[in-house]
């Protein structure tokens, strides 16, 4: 099956896991996929023996079939948070510009409406507060009180389609802030997808491990196969340092 085939088959399965067994993957996800599927081969050579601790032909088959679950949930969550990455520096850019851009119209504002108080005070409770979600508001109101207003603007050769610009602008800034907040898609709940799948494929690879460590503790050739490079590599890593400290 195809890695969404796998994802779509193994879906119910992940999305039980409890939320309070969710925690970050203790590796990289990368890695242990491929130790999995390195796992999954090494562990079909030994089927026969490791059937008499109850390792059977369709628990071991059903490893890549969790992996390629784990690989789509991983992309999903890639392709989410990459989604947020780019609003964010998208906005980045955007941000300053279009305080840049209020500020000119405030400016304008209050000159064109100097001679009424209403109007200035109208004004000035717009230039009131900050933040972002505060100034796409006051784009928007910005808009709303030049449309109502226009003769002062159109006296001072204000351009009244820089009312219409802004008002768009509150649209798109508004799309775009959630998106980098990860609000509107929320990347956390694929991420969340993402570790239940890995999860379900960490459970199966420890009981496929446990089992060819028991029943070849004799043979360290095929020992060998049921432990993880990773770690292994990450304890002599850690081994080494301790002897230079």
């Amino acid at each position: 099956m195809s890695n969404i085939e796998d994802y779509n088959a193994k879906l119910a399965e992940i999305e039980a896991i409890p939320n309070e067994e969710v925690k970050d993957p203790g590796m990289p996800v990368n890695v242990a996929l491929q130790e999995a599927e390195n796992l999954y081969h090494w562990s079909l050579d030994d089927a026969e023996e490791l059937a008499v601790v109850g390792i059977d032909r369709t628990k071991i088959g059903d490893l890549p079939v969790r992996a390629g679950a784990c690989r789509e949930a991983q992309s999903i969550w890639n392709k989410d948070f990459r989604s947020q990455q780019e609003a964010q520096e998208e906005w980045a850019i955007q941000a300053p510009l279009a305080y840049e851009f209020k500020y000119d119209l405030l400016a304008s504002m209050r000159f064109a409406y100097r001679k009424n108080d209403a109007l200035l005070g109208r004004v000035s409770a717009i230039a009131d507060g900050s933040g972002h979600a505060d100034m796409i508001q006051d784009l928007n109101d910005i808009a709303v009180l030049g449309r109502e207003n226009p003769e002062p603007l159109t006296a001072i050769s204000f351009e009244l389609p820089q009312l219409d610009k802004a008002a768009t602008l509150a649209d798109t800034l508004a799309d775009l802030l959630a998106e980098a907040n990860g609000d509107k898609a929320d990347p956390n709940e694929s991420k969340i997808v993402r570790d239940k799948a890995y999860i379900h494929m960490k459970e199966l690879v420890d009981e496929i491990r446990e089992a060819g460590k028991y029943v070849f503790r004799k043979d360290p050739k095929r020992l060998k196969g049921y432990t993880s490079d990773y770690w292994r590599k990450q304890n002599r890593k850690k081994n080494d340092d301790e002897v230079t400290e």
